[in-house]
C-alpha cells in the first residue's frame, strides 16, 4: 500500500494539432463502457466509420447530445460530455450530488448511475482489460463492501480521506475533470469522517499524510481476501511488496509463526511505521525493483504485491517469478495494470487461479481487484 497511490496532477499543455473542435455538439449512440470512466462513441460520418469520442455522463446504448470538451483534426479521439439524453438507459438516476455534472466537479463518473450498474460496468472493465492485455477470459463480479454509514443514499460517505482546494474567505472547491479549473462545493458527498486504523482488532501506526485505504471496509476485506487466497502455513515465507505500514504482513507473520516475513516499502516513513507494526518482520526501505535486484534469488513460498496504480511492471514481476512462490497475491487498484502484469507472469509459469473484484470506490469508475496467480504446472 505505498504512498505513490496518491494522484499525480496531470499536464496537458501539448500544441494543438489542427483545427479545435471543443464546443461542437454531436447526436450520438453510446457504445461500450471503457476503462477511465467514459463510454466510447462515434459520430456520424458518411465515408466509413466516425470519429471515436470518450464520453463522459452517460450509458451504453443511450442517445445523447455530446459536448466536444477536447479534441483537434490530428488527435486519434475525442472527449465530450453527454450535455443532453434523448434516449435513456433504465439504469440512469438523478445524481445525488448537486456538484456532479457535465462541467462541474470531475472527482465521481458515475452519480448518474444505478449502484448496481456501476458495479456491474466496473465487471465489464474488468473484463476487457483481462481479455485484452493478458488473452484471460474471466467471469468478473464487482461486490458491494461492507463498512459505510447508514445513509439514504447508498455508495456516498465511503471516503475518509479527500482533498480540497483551498479557496478565498474559508471556502474550498473540488477541480474539474481533466482542468485546473476549481468547482466551489460546500459539502462533498461521498466524504465521512476519518476511520480508525483497526483491522481485526490490532491498531495500526499511520502517519497523518501516509497511504490508508479510504474506504472504511477496505482494510478488513482486503486482508480477509488475501489470506483466505494466500491460505499461508506454520514456517512458510514471505515477501509483501509495497508494504506500506505492513498491513499485509502483520497477519501474515502471525499465520506463519517462525516462517520468515521480508517487508519491502519505498517510503521511508512508511517503513518507521511497518518496522512498529510488525516486529517480527525485516522491513527494507526502497525502490522494489531495486531492493530485489539486491536480495539473493532464493525460494519463497508467497508473495504479496499492492503496487501503485502504474503497477509491478516487468523487471518486478520477473523478481518474484524467478523465486518460485506457490502462490502470488496482487491487490490492485488499476485493472489495466493488473492485465498486464498477469501476462508478464504468464510468461513465466504463473496462471490466473482467483480474482475478487471489490467496489471499494463507489460513485467513481475506481475498482479494487485482488488476485492470485498459482504455478502452471500446478493445472486446474
Amino acid at each position: 500500500m505505498s504512498p505513490a497511490r496518491r494522484p499525480r496532477a496531470r499536464t496537458r499543455n501539448r500544441p494543438p494539432r489542427g483545427a479545435s473542435h471543443v464546443g461542437e455538439r454531436h447526436e450520438v449512440v453510446v457504445g461500450p463502457v471503457a476503462h477511465g470512466g467514459h463510454c466510447v462513441a462515434r459520430l456520424p460520418a458518411d465515408d466509413g466509420p466516425g470519429r471515436v469520442v470518450f464520453v463522459r455522463h452517460a450509458l451504453p446504448g443511450e442517445r445523447v447530445v455530446v459536448e466536444i470538451t477536447e479534441g483537434t483534426d490530428g488527435d486519434r479521439f475525442w472527449r465530450g460530455d453527454a450535455v443532453e439524453v434523448a434516449e435513456a438507459d433504465a439504469d440512469r438516476v438523478v445524481p445525488p450530488c448537486p456538484y456532479a455534472g457535465p462541467g462541474l466537479c470531475g472527482g465521481c463518473d458515475f452519480q448518474h448511475v444505478a449502484l448496481s450498474r456501476q458495479r456491474a460496468l466496473k465487471a465489464d472493465v474488468v473484463r476487457e482489460q483481462l481479455s485484452r492485455l493478458a488473452g484471460l477470459d474471466v467471469d468478473v463480479t464487482v461486490e458491494e463492501v461492507p463498512g459505510l454509514p447508514p445513509h439514504e443514499h447508498d455508495g456516498l460517505r465511503w471516503r475518509t480521506r479527500q482533498r480540497f482546494v483551498a479557496l478565498p474567505g474559508g471556502r474550498r472547491g473540488m477541480r474539474k475533470h481533466r482542468s485546473h479549473q476549481v468547482v466551489e462545493v460546500d459539502d462533498c458527498l461521498i466524504a465521512v469522517a476519518p476511520a480508525d486504523h483497526v483491522v481485526r482488532g490490532a491498531a495500526f501506526e499511520v502517519a497523518d499524510d501516509g497511504f490508508w485505504q479510504v474506504h472504511p471496509g477496505a482494510p478488513g476485506v482486503l486482508v480477509d481476501t488475501v489470506l483466505a487466497y494466500l491460505a499461508p502455513q506454520p514456517g512458510e515465507s514471505v515477501l509483501d511488496l509495497y508494504a506500506g505500514v505492513g498491513l499485509f504482513g502483520r497477519f501474515l507473520a502471525e499465520a506463519v509463526g517462525e516462517g520468515a516475513v521480508t517487508l519491502v516499502e519505498g517510503d521511508a516513513a512508511a517503513c518507521e511505521h511497518a518496522r512498529a507494526n510488525v516486529p517480527a518482520a525485516t522491513v527494507l526501505a526502497g525502490d522494489v525493483g531495486e531492493v530485489l535486484a539486491g536480495l539473493p534469488v532464493e525460494p519463497v513460498d508467497l508473495v504479496v504485491l499492492d503496487p501503485p496504480r502504474e503497477g509491478a511492471r516487468r523487471a518486478v514481476v520477473e523478481a518474484v517469478a524467478a523465486r518460485r512462490p506457490r502462490a502470488i497475491a496482487y491487490v490492485a487498484c488499476d485493472p489495466a495494470a493488473l492485465a498486464r502484469d498477469l501476462a508478464v507472469l504468464a510468461e513465466h509459469g504463473y496462471r490466473l487461479d482467483r480474482l475478487r473484484g471489490l467496489d471499494l470506490f463507489p460513485m467513481t469508475h475506481h475498482v479494487e481487484c485482488v488476485a492470485v496467480a498459482v504455478p502452471t504446472d500446478l493445472g486446474g
